[in-house]
């Protein structure tokens, strides 16, 4: 078994005492750094491969924290002028999930950057801690790699903000396909207008 396997392996046993101590100790260590910290290498660097991470230039890692939760509704008092089914206001979900908050977070921050992947690294009671890999579509060691040097055509631009990178597929319901995803494609708005507008031959 190699060692990325070896490592893999020891993070599928979270509940072991070797994952416990570690994420312990590590996550009081990322309580005490800022929101977005830039790392010198991926802490989980067998996970980082998988997404797409290699130890080379013009690759970047930054991990993120995003607070956990669900979203309460931004109503003033609590009171929502409206139908009752519309009066929920604790116990609603947002759409997306925090890996795809934590991917927009650095996209934002790294503007020059783009973002290529994220995965989870640790959560406390409040926090869940992502890092997020980024390139440089500038540096001469990414536009010569035939594998990466799609990312530096323009459509690819700030990707996390449209729902394009792994995480906001998987909100968007991309991530299945047959007959039982024929509503998520080619998005679940696309399908409602397709299903709820009436478009009549013409007679000429």
């Amino acid at each position: 078994m190699g060692a990325y396997k070896y490592i893999e392996e020891l993070w599928k046993r979270k509940q072991s005492d070797v994952l416990r101590f570690l994420l312990r100790v590590r996550c009081w260590e990322f309580r005490q750094l800022p929101g977005i910290v830039r790392l010198t290498r991926p802490s989980r660097p067998d996970k980082a491969r998988r997404m797409g991470f290699k130890a080379k230039q013009g690759y970047v890692v930054y991990r993120v924290r995003v607070r956990r939760g669900g979203r309460k509704k931004p109503v003033s008092k609590g009171i929502v002028y409206g139908k009752p089914v519309h009066q929920g206001v604790t116990q609603l979900k947002p759409t997306r999930n925090l890996r795809s908050v934590a991917e927009e977070r650095v996209g934002r921050k790294c503007g020059g950057l783009r973002v290529l992947n994220s995965y989870w690294v640790n959560q406390d009671a409040v926090y869940k801690y992502f890092e997020v890999i980024l390139v440089d579509p500038a540096h001469k060691a990414i536009r010569k790699d035939a594998r990466i040097n799609w990312i530096v055509n323009p459509v690819h631009k700030h990707r996390e903000l449209r729902g394009l990178t792994s995480a906001g597929k998987k909100f968007r319901g991309l991530q299945g396909k047959g007959h039982l995803h024929t509503k998520a494609r080619p998005s679940r708005r696309a399908v409602w207008r397709k299903n709820n507008s009436i478009s009549l031959r013409r007679y000429r």
